[in-house]
């Protein structure tokens, strides 16, 4: 199991395969339920995703960001399910809340 993407290739596959992914649940989920929604902001929200994602899966910039809001710390710690973890996930599930508002708006 790859716990974290250590080149560029990875994170550019790690993004690809996500967002190809959410692509087709909220294609096939929007589908299901009846939703119409509007594919130039269905666009922009996977946008938003994939690049976040991106953008967190360096994990340096993860740890610039909690260096600076004073998580440095909380980074730091150890463990399979560490601070740097809890960051990440944290920082994705923001970003997908966000993504998924875009998506859903009129």
């Amino acid at each position: 199991m790859k716990r974290q993407c250590t080149t560029p290739l990875q994170t550019r596959e790690n993004v690809a395969t996500y967002t190809a992914t959410q692509a087709l649940m909220l294609l096939a989920g929007s589908r299901a339920m009846g939703f119409k929604l509007n594919p130039g902001r269905v666009a922009a929200a996977l946008a938003l995703s994939a690049g976040t994602h991106w953008w967190a899966d360096r994990r340096i910039h993860l740890k610039a960001l909690a260096v600076a809001t004073g998580k440095g710390n909380f980074y730091e710690l150890g463990g399979p399910l560490g601070g740097n973890y809890a960051l990440d996930q944290a920082f994705h599930h923001l970003f997908e809340t966000a993504a998924a508002a875009i998506a859903a708006s009129k």
